[in-house]
């Protein structure tokens, strides 16, 4: 059993946001519910939102080396997609996805998908019998480390991370991530800061965007950068086609779950949108190798 202090934010904060109604995500989300950037063949050219996730699981599960896999870990699986598509699309013999929100998990589980293991569980505490041969996290580590903490204390925090992923892993065996980072444009008026503050304090209690630095530098000496992108432009889209999806259902969403939470939502959408085109947020995809 792990000795290390968890320093990310709590289940109960995941569960603010995550445990909301997944027929509430339902109106908005594409119809897998995948809840993170997209992958647009050109973020200018038109595209269903739907073709665009699709290309975003593949481009991670083939970066991670994921496809004909025999075993595969996605921490922080949502409401399933990339499970669904490592054993129904890419052969991937057995996949087990860790969240820590019960409506996920219950969705998943629901789904009965083959070859797979849902577990409501924090990455810290788990202790896999056998290892895995790769390793997907797609819009959750920018919940390993909670709000306060200091550069060094949330390097610490997502090193841990990487020391476990690194253990479970052979050699050659790869990690794809996917976060959202600070951005490189610190000119921000006083809406702006307001803004990010209400996305963090509101919608997202005690986690924390990190800074793609600290991404690189908590992985040092335990993993190579294989590649790297950043995609604001990719993640503007994304919010902004959600944002019609719930605006296009509202009155459904408003009857689901009121008045209150559907305006946050949009404001929480529409700052996004703001945000990810000023560069004042980024988006990372990243792949990581265990070359030791």
């Amino acid at each position: 059993m792990s000795t290390a202090t968890y320093q990310g934010a709590t289940a109960e904060a995941i569960k603010h946001h995550y445990d909301v109604s997944n027929d509430f995500y339902g109106l908005w989300l594409d119809k897998s519910l995948t809840y993170t950037c997209a992958l647009w063949d050109e973020p200018s050219v038109a595209e269903e939102l739907e073709a665009a996730q699709i290309r975003k699981l593949d481009h991670l599960i083939e970066g991670a080396g994921a496809a004909g896999a025999r075993r595969v870990l996605d921490v922080g699986c949502g409401w399933g997609s990339v499970l669904k598509r490592l054993t129904g699309v890419h052969g991937v013999e057995h996949a087990v996805g860790l969240t820590l929100s019960d409506s996920q998990a219950e969705l998943v589980r629901a789904a009965e998908l083959p070859r797979t293991e849902i577990r409501v569980e924090n990455w810290l505490h788990h202790e896999p019998a056998e290892g895995y041969d790769a390793i997907i996290s797609i819009g959750a580590f920018e919940h390993f480390a909670r709000t306060g903490l200091s550069r060094a204390e949330r390097i610490a925090s997502y090193r841990e991370f990487f020391e476990r992923c690194r253990s479970w892993l052979p050699l050659r065996g790869r990690i794809a991530l996917q976060t959202n980072i600070k951005g490189n444009n610190n000119v921000m008026d006083k809406a702006t800061v307001r803004e990010l503050m209400f996305i963090m304090e509101t919608i997202f209690p005690e986690s924390e965007i990190p800074a793609l630095s600290e991404v690189v530098e908590s992985s040092e000496k335990l993993f190579d950068v294989v590649s790297l992108r950043n995609d604001p432009d990719h993640y503007a889209r994304t919010c902004a086609e959600w944002l019609r999806r719930l605006q296009e259902n509202r009155e459904s969403a408003v009857r689901i779950s009121g008045e209150e939470h559907v305006a946050n939502y949009e404001n929480y959408l529409g700052a996004c949108v703001r945000h990810f085109t000023d560069r004042h947020l980024g988006l990372v995809r990243i792949v990581l190798e265990k070359v030791r």
